[in-house]
Protein backbone atom coordinates (compact mmCIF):
# COMPACT_ATOMS: atom_id res chain seq x y z
CA UNK A 1 0.00 0.00 0.00
CA UNK A 2 1.43 3.36 -1.07
CA UNK A 3 -0.27 6.63 -2.51
CA UNK A 4 2.74 7.27 -4.97
CA UNK A 5 1.90 5.13 -7.96
CA UNK A 6 5.83 5.01 -8.55
CA UNK A 7 6.33 3.24 -5.38
CA UNK A 8 3.67 1.06 -5.65
CA UNK A 9 5.26 -0.23 -9.58
CA UNK A 10 8.74 -0.79 -7.63
CA UNK A 11 7.55 -2.86 -4.65
CA UNK A 12 5.21 -4.63 -7.31
CA UNK A 13 8.01 -5.03 -10.11
CA UNK A 14 10.79 -5.83 -7.70
CA UNK A 15 9.15 -8.51 -5.78
CA UNK A 16 7.53 -10.21 -9.08
CA UNK A 17 10.57 -10.99 -10.63
CA UNK A 18 11.68 -12.95 -7.30
CA UNK A 19 8.22 -14.69 -8.03
CA UNK A 20 5.77 -13.01 -5.27
CA UNK A 21 2.34 -12.30 -6.84
CA UNK A 22 1.25 -8.37 -5.54
CA UNK A 23 -1.52 -6.69 -5.37
CA UNK A 24 -1.87 -2.99 -4.81
CA UNK A 25 -3.64 -0.52 -2.88
CA UNK A 26 -3.46 3.39 -2.91
CA UNK A 27 -4.41 3.95 0.59
CA UNK A 28 -5.42 2.08 3.52
CA UNK A 29 -9.22 1.92 3.05
CA UNK A 30 -8.71 0.20 -0.06
CA UNK A 31 -5.63 -1.91 1.82
CA UNK A 32 -8.27 -3.81 4.21
CA UNK A 33 -10.79 -4.16 1.42
CA UNK A 34 -7.67 -5.86 -0.04
CA UNK A 35 -6.44 -7.82 2.61
CA UNK A 36 -10.18 -9.33 3.41
CA UNK A 37 -10.70 -10.26 -0.34
CA UNK A 38 -7.48 -11.59 -1.92
CA UNK A 39 -5.85 -12.91 2.10
CA UNK A 40 -2.09 -12.13 1.30
CA UNK A 41 0.78 -13.56 3.34
CA UNK A 42 2.84 -10.20 3.92
CA UNK A 43 1.64 -6.40 3.81
CA UNK A 44 3.62 -3.70 3.07
CA UNK A 45 1.96 -0.11 4.12
CA UNK A 46 3.69 3.63 3.70
CA UNK A 47 2.65 5.67 6.76
CA UNK A 48 1.67 8.92 5.44
CA UNK A 49 -1.39 8.21 3.28
CA UNK A 50 -4.59 9.81 2.64
CA UNK A 51 -7.71 8.52 3.84
CA UNK A 52 -6.27 6.31 6.17
CA UNK A 53 -2.73 6.21 7.22
CA UNK A 54 -0.33 3.25 7.05
CA UNK A 55 -0.65 2.80 11.21
CA UNK A 56 -4.20 2.95 11.48
CA UNK A 57 -3.98 0.21 9.04
CA UNK A 58 -1.62 -1.46 11.13
CA UNK A 59 -3.90 -1.07 14.37
CA UNK A 60 -6.96 -2.39 12.30
CA UNK A 61 -5.69 -5.27 11.20
CA UNK A 62 -4.49 -5.87 14.18
CA UNK A 63 -7.16 -5.50 16.12
CA UNK A 64 -9.22 -7.68 13.61
CA UNK A 65 -8.83 -11.58 14.30
CA UNK A 66 -8.84 -12.91 10.75
CA UNK A 67 -5.83 -10.58 10.08
CA UNK A 68 -4.27 -10.39 13.84
CA UNK A 69 -1.05 -12.50 12.89
CA UNK A 70 -0.71 -11.24 9.05
CA UNK A 71 2.85 -9.72 8.77
CA UNK A 72 2.98 -6.24 8.71
CA UNK A 73 5.73 -3.91 6.81
CA UNK A 74 6.50 -0.05 7.12
CA UNK A 75 7.67 0.88 3.76
CA UNK A 76 8.44 4.40 4.68
CA UNK A 77 10.55 7.61 5.44
CA UNK A 78 10.14 6.40 8.75
CA UNK A 79 10.71 8.64 11.70
CA UNK A 80 11.86 7.68 15.42
CA UNK A 81 8.46 8.34 16.48
CA UNK A 82 6.40 6.51 13.88
CA UNK A 83 8.95 3.19 14.41
CA UNK A 84 7.83 3.76 17.97
CA UNK A 85 4.25 4.23 17.11
CA UNK A 86 4.85 1.47 14.88
CA UNK A 87 5.81 -1.66 17.16
CA UNK A 88 3.54 -0.03 19.27
CA UNK A 89 0.59 -1.47 17.15
CA UNK A 90 2.68 -4.42 16.33
CA UNK A 91 4.30 -3.87 13.04
CA UNK A 92 7.08 -6.51 12.20
CA UNK A 93 9.37 -5.07 10.08
CA UNK A 94 10.34 -1.33 8.48
CA UNK A 95 11.99 -0.23 5.76
CA UNK A 96 13.58 3.26 5.36
CA UNK A 97 12.69 5.10 1.46
CA UNK A 98 14.94 5.02 -0.23
CA UNK A 99 15.28 1.57 -0.20
CA UNK A 100 17.36 -1.29 -1.78
CA UNK A 101 15.37 -3.41 -3.67
CA UNK A 102 17.15 -6.95 -2.51
CA UNK A 103 16.96 -5.57 1.09
CA UNK A 104 12.44 -5.50 0.28
CA UNK A 105 13.21 -8.89 -0.93
CA UNK A 106 14.65 -10.52 1.77
CA UNK A 107 12.40 -8.27 4.70
CA UNK A 108 9.42 -10.06 2.98
CA UNK A 109 10.88 -13.08 2.59
CA UNK A 110 11.62 -13.24 6.51
CA UNK A 111 8.36 -11.94 7.18
CA UNK A 112 6.72 -14.79 5.16
CA UNK A 113 9.05 -18.25 6.69
CA UNK A 114 8.21 -16.66 10.21
CA UNK A 115 4.06 -16.61 9.20
CA UNK A 116 4.96 -20.22 7.56
CA UNK A 117 6.06 -21.48 11.33
CA UNK A 118 3.49 -20.36 13.23
CA UNK A 119 1.10 -21.62 11.17
CA UNK A 120 2.74 -24.71 11.02
CA UNK A 121 3.28 -24.57 15.16
CA UNK A 122 0.40 -22.40 16.32
CA UNK A 123 1.96 -22.16 20.10
CA UNK A 124 2.85 -18.93 21.21
CA UNK A 125 6.76 -17.97 21.44
CA UNK A 126 8.89 -15.41 22.36
CA UNK A 127 8.04 -12.58 19.80
CA UNK A 128 11.36 -12.33 17.54
CA UNK A 129 13.03 -8.94 17.43
CA UNK A 130 11.63 -7.07 14.40
CA UNK A 131 13.66 -7.09 11.07
CA UNK A 132 14.61 -3.26 10.41
CA UNK A 133 16.02 -2.06 7.04
CA UNK A 134 18.79 0.64 6.51
CA UNK A 135 18.49 3.77 8.15
CA UNK A 136 18.04 6.98 6.40
CA UNK A 137 20.58 8.74 5.77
Amino acid sequence: MDDNKVIRQLIRVNLELEGFEVVTAADGAECLDVVHDVRPDVVTLDVVMPRLDGLRTAARLRADPRTAHLPLMIVSACTQHEVESGLDVGVDAFLSKPFEPGELVSIVRTLMGRERRREADPEPEEPEPAPVGREHE
